[in-house]
């Protein structure tokens, strides 16, 4: 690990191979917290290269439990996170509206590291157990639309790392990771970025890949759709730069997607939100995000026709009921 840290201060990156095993080495234990938390800290002062994020990427699916769905046609939402936002759960709430709109949805999440409250810590206030089991993951998706991956319980070897992470409290690259090492191997994914670079990087991974993917990133930096400016989509037919208007929503203000700042109080916006008695900024954010979601799930809509879908979803109370059937 001395030789590794010594290489990466220099500024030299690691290849595909060794980032793939020192990765493996960590989770497994091989080395001790301080050089774990030097290892994080060289990417925090850094971007992550491609090559390295391959290798990464690869260790995690090679060491994840892989659950048996009956399909990989399903979707996940799923933000990098480490934006420094605080908005409240857009991509989980949106998860359940492209659920309701009956889309088969893999939402992989976790703890909030960088923020109060991730996707897990909100599924666990509404008293979701998590679970790697295959059957009980099947059923909810086959009378939900929907099931939770609790990162955690699928990535095992990353117990080793969740202290250090939680410590330190910064984005590292697993945060850049998390979207990308889906144990449910989705074939659709939406992914939100937080800044330009990770977008490349993310396009040009994806582009090695089957999958159809969108890649969103608001110009003010948020990894979703935020409607507070301009944003970037990215697919592998091209790149596009929209406005909110050019979705049907205005621009709206930043505070206006504050998230609680506490569990509870994110619990509420979260039920007020998929009661339809959210803010109309809370609702069209969502919108906007499950739509373009939709529009990645299936490929014969444009694109106001799935933003109608989930709009009907969430206001006809059928992304309500997905939560309720999958909480259940």
């Amino acid at each position: 690990m001395k030789e590794i840290l010594i290489h990466l201060i220099e500024q030299k990156a690691l290849t595909k191979e060794t980032a793939k095993q020192v990765l493996i080495d960590l989770s497994q234990g091989r080395f001790n917290q301080s050089e774990m938390a030097a290892f994080l800290t060289v990417f925090l002062m850094r971007n992550v290269t491609v090559t390295e994020m391959e290798g990464f990427r690869d260790a995690m699916l090679e060491m994840c439990i892989k659950p048996d769905l009956g399909t990989h046609d399903v979707i996940d939402l799923c933000g990098t996170g480490g934006d420094s936002k605080d908005t409240f759960n857009i991509s989980t709430l949106a998860s359940f509206v492209v659920a309701g709109a009956g889309y088969k949805v893999a939402k992989h999440g976790n703890f909030g590291v960088s923020s109060i409250c991730g996707s897990s810590n909100i599924m666990a206030h509404f008293g979701y157990e998590f679970t790697n089991d295959s059957d009980y993951l099947r059923r909810k998706l086959d009378e939900a639309n929907i099931c939770f991956l609790h990162a955690q319980v699928f990535h095992p070897a990353m117990k080793n790392f969740g202290p250090i992470r939680k410590e330190l409290g910064l984005k590292t690259f697993f945060n850049i990771l998390g979207p990308m090492v889906n144990p449910a191997l989705p074939n659709f994914q939406l992914v939100g970025v937080f800044n330009l670079e990770l977008l490349r990087l993310y396009n040009y991974l994806y582009q090695q890949t089957p999958k159809r993917y969108v890649i969103l990133h608001s110009l003010d930096g948020y990894d979703e759709i935020s409607l507070t400016s301009p944003f970037k989509m990215v697919m592998a037919e091209g790149e596009h730069l929209l406005t909110p208007e050019a979705l049907g929503f205005k621009t709206v203000k930043q505070a206006e997607l504050a998230g609680g700042g506490t569990i509870e109080e994110s619990a509420v916006i979260f039920k007020r939100v998929l009661e339809n008695s959210g803010t109309e900024t809370q609702k069209n954010v969502v919108l906007a995000n499950a739509g373009l979601a939709i529009f990645c799930a299936n490929p014969k809509l444009t694109i106001p026709e799935a933003l109608a879908e989930a709009r009907e979803s969430l206001e006809a109370g059928k992304a309500l009921n997905a939560f309720k059937k999958l909480i259940a």
